[in-house]
């Protein structure tokens, strides 16, 4: 136990020497109150709540099609445009389900006041963060009743066109609108 006494006291003061020199390597950082000012300015340089660069650097890895070109903005994972005029277009169904992160809105079964005898649901994709033509699809279910049973149907190919293209054309104009209050 006595030759073992010296190595266990040494072991202990080499710890101690090594945590006590790491709490003094940081002494001259001064912790900053976050101003609210560009990030990339050299006067945010020492600023410990700045986000720092990931691994792949600040433009991130592109995995999966996805970037990190949209700086600081958190909320919906799609275009906010299309998401919201996909759900001013398809308000009239009732909702099923509704996901702005992954992009999907799914509503359950309506029948039109004209014809009770047919009921549609819809499942809407919104496949891009960019507001563009191929950035929405809409899929289209159709039941018609027959003998007191409802059975599936095709929809109309058009039907879907028609749908994107008025999701699309809402898209706009909350765009044109929105940049006409920027002004």
């Amino acid at each position: 136990m006595n030759g073992l006494r010296p190595l266990i006291v040494a072991i202990i003061t080499v710890v101690a020497l090594t945590g006590l020199s790491a709490c003094g390597s940081d002494i001259k950082r001064e912790a900053k109150y976050p101003t609210g000012m560009d990030r990339n300015s050299s006067a945010n340089a020492n600023d410990i709540y700045s986000q720092p660069e990931g691994i792949f650097g600040n433009e991130g890895s592109g995995l999966f099609g996805r970037s990190k070109e949209d700086k600081g903005t958190t909320g919906i994972g799609v275009n906010s445009f299309l998401w919201r005029a996909s759900l001013d277009t398809v308000s009239f169904m009732p909702l099923a389900s509704a996901d702005p992160f992954g992009g999907v809105i799914l509503t359950d079964w309506y029948a039109p006041p004209s014809s009770p005898s047919e009921r549609f649901k819809l499942n809407v994709f919104i496949l891009d963060r960019q507001l563009r033509s191929d950035g929405i699809q809409v899929k289209i279910f159709k039941q018609t009743r027959r003998n007191n049973e409802w059975q599936d149907t095709t929809p109309s190919l058009e039907t879907g066109r028609e749908l994107e293209d008025a999701i699309l054309t809402r898209a706009r104009q909350m765009r044109v609108a929105q940049m006409g209050n920027d002004q």
